[in-house]
């Protein structure tokens, strides 16, 4: 186990007692991944490869037998237990043995069905949790910057070599598949989600789906990417124009850009994630496109390409040293299309750093 996966379990035992609770079920695959190191993905919401058992002085991860010898080889520190009974059955034995009656378990990702299994158990008292680990999470270590910035360059090359061989003609799922394609070859796990393709009309869809339509000039593009390296994600969006830009494109751009820079300025330590939002709202709504931005300004991106913090209208998160966050504020025309801008950015003590090195923004004013 690592010094710092060591720190993690520290921290989280110390909220554990805050909430009187005698242990945490984890069954957020980033979660466990985070805690553990054991970095086994769950094929689908209704199979997992596992979860951890945290108490105040065990560490367990039950798993199965497709998992053992990975298990037993990442996630030191933790007794590997293969549940082959099944887990409410596995859980009410060790319960019983260590001492558990209150267990907390992660509300946001147990389904109802488990929920249900693990609520026969007479032994337990299960106490619904959210965003125990989450919060830990949420501020990056230099280690954990380190390989969030090797994403982003990665990325970023992917999307240098994408903007080259951009051309009429080419279909918004030819694209996407080549930033796949690349984003492999090029060294990093894989996608940080599916990539978003969006020419023309499709591009006032905030989360387009990439179709058979050909990309045409004079019309806005959206490619909203990221890739995954050592567990940790990027994500960045650009918005681009084959040919001479419109004077109405020009203007949102401008304005989206605007809005972009002037929220990346306000960010730093204390301040409230949502007066962030208002920050690049304010200008969107000045410029007559108020009712056009629907979406957050950003969200926080580490092993999961969306957690907290969230900027928002709603948010109540306060911003913190380390928090990484996108700055992605938007404009979106039905019938004509759309602008999205997207960076990453780190806080810090007095404002924050812009983690993307690229450069690929239009300058208008000239």
């Amino acid at each position: 186990m690592t010094l710092e996966q060591q720190k993690r379990i520290i921290a989280l035992r110390k909220a554990l007692r805050g909430k009187k609770l005698d242990a945490l079920l984890v069954t957020r695959p980033e979660n466990r991944r985070y805690l553990s190191g054991f970095t086994a993905h769950d094929g689908q919401l209704t199979e997992s490869s596992g979860a951890l058992l945290i108490s105040k002085d065990r560490l367990i991860l039950l798993t199965d037998s497709r998992y053992e010898l990975q298990a037993g080889e990442e996630a030191t520190g933790y007794k590997v237990i293969i549940s082959g009974q099944g887990l409410p059955r596995t859980l009410g034995s060790l319960a019983r043995r260590y001492g558990i009656c209150r267990l907390g378990f992660e509300s946001h990702y147990l389904l109802v069905s488990a929920y249900e299994r693990l609520s026969r158990l007479s032994a337990l008292k299960l106490i619904s949790t959210r965003g125990i680990v989450e919060k830990i999470r949420a501020q990056k270590t230099e280690e954990e910057l380190k390989n969030i910035e090797e994403s982003i360059r990665l990325n970023e090359a992917v999307f240098s070599k994408i903007n080259r061989i951009l051309k009429p003609g080419m279909t918004e799922k030819e694209i996407a598949f080549e930033i796949e394609r690349l984003t492999r070859r090029i060294g990093a796990e894989g996608i940080s989600f599916e990539p978003i393709v969006a020419s023309g009309p499709n591009s006032a869809k905030p989360h387009a789906t990439p179709t058979d339509r050909p990309i045409r000039e004079g019309e806005p593009i959206i490619i909203d990417m990221g890739a995954r390296l050592n567990g940790y994600c990027s994500d960045m969006t650009r918005t681009l124009w084959l040919g001479k830009p419109s004077a109405k494109f020009k203007k949102i751009y401008q304005t989206v850009r605007r809005a972009q820079v002037t929220a990346i300025a306000s960010l730093k330590t204390g301040l409230k994630a949502r007066e962030a939002d208002k920050v690049a709202r304010d200008i969107i709504s000045k410029a007559g496109y108020g009712q056009a931005f629907g979406h957050s300004l950003g969200h926080g991106v580490g092993l999961a390409v969306h957690e907290g913090p969230t900027l928002s209208p709603r948010s109540k998160d306060t911003l913190k040293a380390g928090m990484v966050v996108t700055v992605e504020p938007g404009i979106y025309i039905p019938g004509w299309g759309g602008v999205r801008l997207e960076n990453m950015v780190v806080i810090e003590d007095h404002g924050c750093r812009v983690l993307n090195n690229d450069k690929t923004f239009y300058d208008f004013r000239s």
